[in-house]
C-alpha cells in the first residue's frame, strides 16, 4: 500500500514540478555522480522517464474523462432542422414501436363505429372535410412500417372509429355511440390488461373524446389523438391530458397540400389587398363578433365576408383560399372550441396566422417553436390596437415568418410515416414516447413464472369476453 502511495506521489510531483522533471542530457563519463536520492528529501522523489510517461498518461486520461462527464446530452430535436425532418436522429425504429390495428370485423360493434348501424357510411364520405383525420390516420396505419399483426408483439393498439362522421350523417345517435363503445371495449382483453393505457383512439373534432359520453370512465388512461386541447367552455372538464394525449393537426383540404400542385398559389405580399382577414361564421362567439364589427369599421384593413354554407352565394373552397391568401395576417379566433382549422390552412396560402384563442393547444411542441411562425394575441384585446400592432411589424419579419412556416407546414400533411416530415411521422415519434415495456392495471396480477393473471388467477390468454370494465 505504501509503495502505491509513493508511486502516486511521484507522478503528482512530476505533473506539478515540470522543471524539476525535465529530461536531462545524457551524463558524460566524467560527469560527477548525482547526489544520492536520500539528499532530495521525502518531498522531492526522483522523477524518471517512466514517471514522466505515467504523468502524461494521467493528464490525458483526466482530460478525456472530464470532457466526457461534462459533455452536454445529445441535442433534443428542434424545429431548426425541419427541412430534413425535425427528428432525423430520433425517428422511431420499427423494433421499438409496433402497433396493432384492430380489424373492423374482429370485434362485434366496431364496424358500426366505422360505418353506422346500417353499414351505409363509406370511408370516402368520412375522408372529406376538416375531420378527415379519423380516416387518414387509420388508413396510413394499415400501411405503416410500424404495424404488426401479432397482438403479443404490439406495444400499442389502435382502435379505429369514424364516430364524428357517423354521428354527423345520422348513422348513430349519441346514445348508440356510447353503448357501442362500451360493447367494443368489453371484447378487448388487451384493453383490460393495461386498463386502456396502450390503446389509441382518434377524436378529430372540437368535441374531442366527449363524442363518447362515458370517456371519463373508460378512456381516462388511453392515448387520445385530437386537435382539441380544451373543452371547458361547454363540458366543464377537458378530455385532453397533456401527459398522455397527443394534439394532431386538422385536415387541410388535399388540393392545398400537394407540393407544386396547389389549387391556389400564394400572392406576393406587396400585392395583397388587406392587412388581415377573418373568414368564418360568428357562431355567437364574442371574439368573432368583434372581428366582424371591426371589419365594418376598417374595411380597408380587415376583410371578413359573410360566409354562406348553402345557396348560390355559397363560398366555394377555391374562392375561400383565394380570400384567405389576400392578406398578410390570417386571424384565427376561438369558435365552438379552442382549435381552428384556419390556423393550419394559413400556412398553405402563406399568410401569418394570428391566434385569438387563449386556451388553444398546438401540435408537436417538442420540435416546433411557434414564435417563429405565428402570433398569439390575447382575445380580450381584439380591437384597433391589434391592427396597430400588426402594422408595426417590419415587412422583413413577416417574410421571415412566412418562409419559416413554409418549412414547417409539411407537419400538417397526412403523408406516410416513411417521409422525413409529415403529420404521421410526427405522430409516430410522439407515440414511441408512450411505449411501456410492462403493461398493468388495477385488475392485473403476475406470478413468479412471469404469467399475467386476473383477479380470479386466470392466466391472461385464457380470459374470456366480455371482460369486466371499470
Amino acid at each position: 500500500m505504501q509503495a502505491h502511495l509513493t508511486g502516486l506521489h511521484t507522478l503528482l510531483h512530476c505533473i506539478y514540478s515540470p522543471v524539476r522533471c525535465a529530461t536531462l542530457p545524457p551524463a558524460s563519463p566524467t560527469a560527477a555522480a548525482p547526489s544520492p536520492p536520500t539528499m532530495r528529501g521525502p518531498h522531492h522523489p526522483h522523477c524518471t522517464r517512466a514517471h514522466q510517461a505515467g504523468a502524461l498518461l494521467l493528464v490525458a486520461v483526466t482530460f478525456l474523462l472530464t470532457r466526457l462527464l461534462s459533455a452536454p446530452p445529445p441535442p433534443f430535436p428542434t424545429s431548426r432542422s425541419a427541412t430534413q425532418g425535425p427528428w432525423p436522429d430520433l425517428a422511431p425504429h420499427h423494433d421499438h414501436l409496433r402497433i396493432y390495428v384492430y380489424n373492423e370485423d374482429e370485434i362485434d360493434g366496431l364496424r358500426a363505429l366505422l360505418r353506422g348501424r346500417d353499414n351505409t357510411v363509406s370511408a370516402a364520405t368520412c375522408l372529406k372535410g376538416q375531420w378527415g383525420t379519423q380516416v387518414k390516420i387509420h388508413q396510413l396505419l394499415l400501411k405503416s412500417r410500424f404495424r404488426t399483426l401479432d397482438k403479443d408483439e404490439a406495444h400499442l393498439f389502435f382502435v379505429p372509429s369514424y364516430v364524428k362522421c357517423v354521428r354527423m350523417t345520422g348513422a348513430l345517435t349519441d346514445k348508440e355511440i356510447n353503448q357501442t363503445y362500451v360493447k367494443v371495449l368489453s371484447q378487448m382483453p388487451y384493453f383490460r390488461r393495461s386498463g386502456g393505457r396502450d390503446h389509441i383512439f382518434v377524436f378529430p373534432s372540437g368535441a374531442g373524446a366527449h363524442l363518447f359520453r362515458s370517456w371519463a370512465t373508460f378512456l381516462n388512461r388511453s392515448i387520445i389523438l385530437t386537435p382539441e386541447g380544451d373543452r371547458t367552455d361547454k363540458r366543464g372538464i377537458s378530455a385532453f391530458n397533456t401527459w398522455k394525449d397527443i394534439i394532431i393537426p386538422g385536415n387541410v383540404d388535399d388540393s392545398m397540400v400537394k407540393p407544386g400542385a396547389r389549387a391556389v398559389q400564394p400572392i406576393p405580399l406587396t400585392r395583397r389587398k388587406y392587412l388581415a382577414n377573418f373568414l368564418g361564421r360568428a357562431q355567437g362567439k364574442v371574439g368573432r363578433l368583434k372581428l366582424i364589427e371591426l371589419a365594418k369599421q376598417y374595411p380597408d384593413k380587415l376583410e371578413s365576408p359573410q360566409l354562406k354554407l348553402s345557396g348560390p352565394d355559397k363560398l366555394g373552397r377555391l374562392d375561400y383560399f383565394k380570400h384567405l391568401g389576400n392578406a398578410k395576417f390570417c386571424l384565427a379566433p376561438r369558435g365552438e372550441s379552442s382549435w381552428t382549422l384556419r390556423f393550419y390552412e394559413s400556412f398553405f396560402v402563406e399568410c401569418v396566422p394570428v391566434l385569438l384563442s387563449d386556451e388553444v393547444e398546438l401540435p408537436f411542441q417538442n420540435v416546433i417553436d411557434y414564435t417563429e411562425i405565428s402570433i398569439k394575441w390575447p382575445s380580450s384585446k381584439i380591437g384597433p390596437e391589434l391592427f396597430q400592432y400588426l402594422e408595426s411589424i417590419p415587412e422583413e419579419r413577416v417574410e421571415e415568418m412566412i418562409a419559416r412556416g413554409r418549412e414547417m407546414r409539411c407537419m400538417w400533411v397526412y403523408g406516410p410515416d416513411t417521409e422525413p416530415c409529415s403529420a404521421m411521422t410526427a405522430i409516430m415519434w410522439e407515440l414511441q414516447r408512450k411505449v411501456r415495456r410492462f403493461h398493468q392495471s388495477a385488475q392485473t396480477f403476475w406470478l413468479h413464472n412471469m404469467s399475467i393473471m386476473n383477479r380470479d388467477l386466470v392466466e391472461f390468454h385464457q380470459w374470456r369476453t366480455p371482460v369486466p370494465l371499470p
